[in-house]
């Protein structure tokens, strides 16, 4: 698609990655998508994240949505979209199709009145374990975004999510356009993370609208405290914010993201 582009996505875990999320957006004067994802409740509570995202949000020069991603439970999506994400992700993927069709249309028309709702079909694997990640398919895609009413889909490719063990994955490039030929909704790609500049930017181009990034945020954080001894803990949290900083500002630019025409 010409002169098509993707936003980036950014998962943050404490106000360090939150802050070096929205300096990045800030620098580019661009929008930012900031996400707290179910699978992170141990690290920080939704309310807390929640309350992270409010704070700095409503300080930040340019706009800030914020996202719930991968909410696994239904009351917890609710709660999410009750106490003020702008946006949530239902994530049944790991259902029958069915099942992840009632559940999703459910919280859709929960959420409709009040935010966006994203959805998944196919399903994006993790490489913790085996890889267990399934192409979405175009028929089953369409009937779903038909029957559930979701504002943007997830769909699966390639990628998976976390740390990719043996070079980068292969993307399905073609099913890909066979999905956005049939869809009217924007797609979403997940386990964004060293997926490959090119093939990211691709991606974008064939159509995906929104990438998911966390795994390299994380990694970039933690290789900025193993370069060098810091003297005092500032010191370290500095320069974990930098690194975070200079991967955002890479993404906007792999995924063209400075195409789009409102600046702030």
């Amino acid at each position: 698609m010409k002169d098509h582009y993707a936003f980036p996505h950014f998962n943050y875990w404490d106000s360090n990655s939150i802050r070096a999320e929205i300096a990045a957006a800030e620098e580019l004067k661009l929008p930012v998508i900031l996400a707290w994802a179910q699978k992170h409740s141990a690290e920080i509570s939704m309310e807390d994240a929640l309350g992270l995202g409010k704070f700095f949000g409503a300080k930040a020069k340019v706009p800030v949505i914020l996202h719930l991603d991968h909410g696994f439970t239904p009351e917890l999506v609710k709660k999410g979209v009750d106490d003020g994400f702008t946006s949530v992700m239902i994530d049944a993927s790991d259902k029958d199709f069915d099942t992840n069709v009632a559940i999703t249309k459910d919280i859709a028309e929960y959420a409709h009145a009040r935010g966006v709702v994203e959805a998944e079909i196919g399903h994006v694997g993790t490489n913790s374990t085996k890889d267990d990640s399934k192409y979405t398919e175009v028929d089953a895609a369409k009937e779903f975004a038909e029957k559930a009413g979701v504002d943007s889909l997830a769909v699966s490719i390639g990628t998976s999510h976390g740390i990719y063990q043996t070079g980068t994955p292969k993307l399905n490039f073609k099913r890909l356009s066979e999905l956005r030929a049939a869809m009217k909704i924007p797609l979403v790609l997940h386990g964004g993370s060293s997926s490959g500049d090119q093939d990211l930017q691709k991606a974008a181009e064939l159509g995906i609208t929104k990438v998911n990034i966390y795994t390299d945020l994380a990694m970039a954080s933690l290789h900025a405290t193993q370069k060098q001894k810091f003297a005092m803990e500032p010191d370290m949290a500095a320069a974990q914010k930098k690194a975070i900083k200079d991967l955002c500002e890479h993404y906007y630019h792999v995924f063209e993201t400075d195409k789009y025409q409102y600046r702030v």
